[in-house]
C-alpha cells in the first residue's frame, strides 16, 4: 500500500472588482468576490456548500460499486447558516435524495458511508454543525 498522499492544486485570480475565477485541471469556475454580490457566480460560502454536496455525491459514486447498490440518480440540497462574530458557517443542513428501489436499511448504509468516508465532509464537520438526512426520491 502506498503512503503517497493525494494533493490538490487550484489557482484563482481577480478579474476585476466584480469577480474572480478559479482554475484547476481543465476546468474553471466563476467566483463572486464583488462586495455587492454577483448573481452569476458562487460566493465563498456557496463554494463551500457546493464542495460539501460534491463530496457527498462522489462518496456515493465511490461506494455504489462496492456495495452493489442500484440507483438511478442522486440530488443533494445544502443550506448553511452564517454567524457574524466570529464570521463562520455555524451550521450546514443537507438532504440527499436517492432515486432507488433499494430497501431502507441499504439507504442507511449508504448514508453511513457518506458521513464516514467523505474528505470534504470530514474536514467541515468538526468546525460546523453538519447534519442531514438521506431519503428515497418520492414517486
Amino acid at each position: 500500500m502506498s503512503n503517497q498522499k493525494m494533493t490538490f492544486h487550484v489557482e484563482s485570480r481577480r478579474i476585476d472588482e466584480h469577480g474572480s475565477e478559479a482554475r484547476c485541471k481543465n476546468a474553471e469556475i466563476a467566483l463572486d468576490t464583488d462586495l455587492a454580490g454577483n448573481p452569476a457566480a458562487f460566493n465563498p460560502a456557496e463554494l463551500l456548500l457546493a464542495a460539501v454536496s460534491a463530496c457527498m455525491i462522489k462518496s456515493i459514486e465511490r461506494v455504489v460499486p462496492i456495495l452493489g447498490f442500484s440507483l438511478r440518480g442522486v440530488e443533494v440540497v445544502v443550506d448553511g447558516v452564517r454567524q457574524d462574530v466570529p464570521p463562520k458557517i455555524e451550521s450546514i443542513r443537507y438532504e440527499i435524495i436517492v432515486d432507488t428501489d433499494e430497501p431502507d436499511r441499504r439507504l442507511d448504509l449508504l448514508h453511513e458511508n457518506v458521513r464516514k468516508y467523505g474528505t470534504v465532509f470530514n474536514t467541515v464537520a468538526p468546525g460546523s454543525a453538519l447534519d442531514g438526512v438521506l431519503r428515497r426520491k418520492a414517486d
